[in-house]
């Protein structure tokens, strides 16, 4: 398993107690990470077609937000945030042009 991939797979479950967290933040919060390290994967995916410091500026980036999913979960406008750095991402990583339309909800 790569590097990127243990960092990525730590954020996959909360290191908070679920108690210190409101059960729709904790949901809302676990939601977006899985959809965050769905980009990870894919970016790994793609790993041979860009550059070793784009890669890592992704990863980076993807660990950054991540890192603060619990918080920004927890703003007045945290839909709107967070699905606008989900699409950014999604963007950069191609996720969308990835998946297969007959598993799009």
């Amino acid at each position: 398993m790569s590097a990127s991939r243990n960092r990525a797979s730590r954020f996959l479950t909360d290191t908070r107690r679920a108690g210190d967290l409101d059960p729709v933040v904790h949901s809302l919060s676990n939601f977006y990470r899985e959809e965050f390290v769905r980009c990870q994967r894919c970016l790994e995916q793609q790993r041979e077609f860009y550059s070793e410091r784009a890669i890592k500026d992704m990863e980076r980036a993807l660990m950054r937000v991540m890192s603060q999913l619990d918080s920004l979960c927890s703003t007045s406008d945290a839909n709107q945030i967070v699905s606008s750095l989900l699409r950014q991402f999604n963007t950069a990583t191609g996720l969308f042009t990835w998946s297969d339309p007959k598993q799009v909800h």
